[in-house]
């Protein structure tokens, strides 16, 4: 049985890498075409990036998932050690590819490989970080955790409301989901190229 837990950590698992990798396919387009990109789009999807993977999910895995499973395998600690330092370091890549961007922005080409550089080697580590809790610390938890453990997982997670993952967004959010799937062009968003 998949629990609520893991099917949502699962979808924003996929949401995120669908927004890391859009965002690494944008940049190869205008790369291609010697355009610049629409700096305003780029912080709209870094901006999502932050908002969910730093302030909701990193947060539940850290202080609800890891902890459990910390007390019923204590043999996954320094796994779980090395995934909570990766939430850490988060924070720091993250206003590092903000700050290359923000460079490229206000530079212009001359800065394109700096972001360009910050961008892939974000993308990953997130990647990287993604596949091993999905191949280490999901089937860990489905094998160690109890009902009463899952109960409280569920009640937690359950309150997740990302639209990349098909649920209806936050109303705060709404605009921000709306902003990145009209300003990116198609195929990554809505936004038709002439």
């Amino acid at each position: 049985m998949t629990h609520i837990t893991t099917k949502t950590i699962l979808d924003e698992h996929a949401a995120l890498s669908a927004m890391l990798r859009s965002i690494l396919m944008l940049l190869a387009q205008h790369r291609r075409e010697r355009t610049l990109p629409d700096f305003g789009a780029l912080r709209a999807m870094l901006f999502y990036v932050d908002e969910f993977s730093g302030k909701r999910h990193h947060r539940k895995e850290s202080e609800l998932l890891f902890p459990k499973l910390r007390a019923r395998a204590p043999l996954s600690r320094g796994l779980l050690d090395q995934l909570d330092d990766d939430h850490a370091r988060w924070e720091r890549r993250i206003r590092d590819v903000e700050h290359a961007l923000l460079g490229f922005e206000m530079v212009g080409e001359p800065r394109r490989h700096a972001f360009e550089q910050a961008v892939e080697r974000y993308a990953e580590f997130y990647l990287a970080h993604m596949v091993m809790e999905e191949r280490e610390i999901l089937p860990l938890a489905e094998r160690v955790l109890r009902d009463d453990d899952w109960a409280e997982l569920d009640r937690a997670f359950s309150a997740n409301r990302d639209s990349l993952t098909g649920c209806a967004p936050e109303p705060d959010y709404g605009a921000l989901f709306t902003r990145i799937v009209n300003a990116v062009p198609a195929p990554f968003g809505l936004r038709a190229v002439c």
